[in-house]
């Protein structure tokens, strides 16, 4: 391996892209700071001028992550071509969509433990990256017959845990939990089947 040390300019990025390889390799806890320092090619003495330990490493990785997340949500329910309805629908997928194209980031952000009120700054990421979905399901609420019409924060965090199961039962290749089914169809689906309950009308 070669070492890279501080001549890179970039030791904190380093280190992160190696916890992401570590994450996926080994999980969030089946690594150790010793060894990230020696995948970004520094002494583990180098690692403390950046983190005070792996849950500090992860918490930084995660922080990263919320802000793809952010940018990748906030592409699929901006374009100004889509309805309301497809823009919320459009988040559901790119949700599945970052679970599949990060899964370093997705598991540092989802599966490692770490709170989103670890820091301020991660609380307001994860903060920023929920008000997304929040804002889709409140344009697209306004749909819905006001006597079905639920919080757009409960119709969010419905959609949010039908996208989150669908990740982790289907498209993280979780032994035991095969299916005949694509997960963007199970997803798919699943939402169609959730607005249809909620009595959502067409919209144009």
């Amino acid at each position: 391996m070669v070492k890279r040390g501080y001549h890179h300019g970039n030791l904190r990025q380093a280190l992160i892209e190696a916890a992401l390889v570590l994450i996926e390799a080994k999980g969030p806890t089946g690594f150790s700071l010793s060894e990230a320092a020696k995948h970004a090619g520094v002494t583990p003495a180098a690692v403390y001028r950046h983190f005070a330990g792996r849950e500090d490493l992860i918490a930084a990785t995660a922080l990263q992550g919320y802000g793809i997340f952010f940018d990748v949500m906030q592409h699929a329910s901006q374009d100004g071509h889509l309805s309301d309805l497809a823009a919320f629908e459009a988040c559901g997928r790119a949700y599945l969509d970052f679970a599949q194209k990060f899964p370093g980031h997705y598991i540092a952000m989802f599966e490692s433990g770490i709170s989103v009120n670890y820091s301020p700054e991660l609380a307001l990421a994860s903060s920023n990256a929920n008000a997304i979905l929040e804002n889709a399901a409140e344009r697209l609420s306004r749909h819905i017959p006001m006597e079905k019409r639920p919080p757009a924060s409960m119709f969010s965090a419905h959609i949010w845990a039908l996208s989150h199961g669908v990740v982790e039962l289907f498209a993280r290749n979780s032994p035991g939990t095969q299916s005949p089914y694509a997960p963007e169809d199970l997803l798919e689906t699943g939402i169609g089947i959730y607005l249809r309950g909620l009595g959502l009308i067409e919209i144009d």
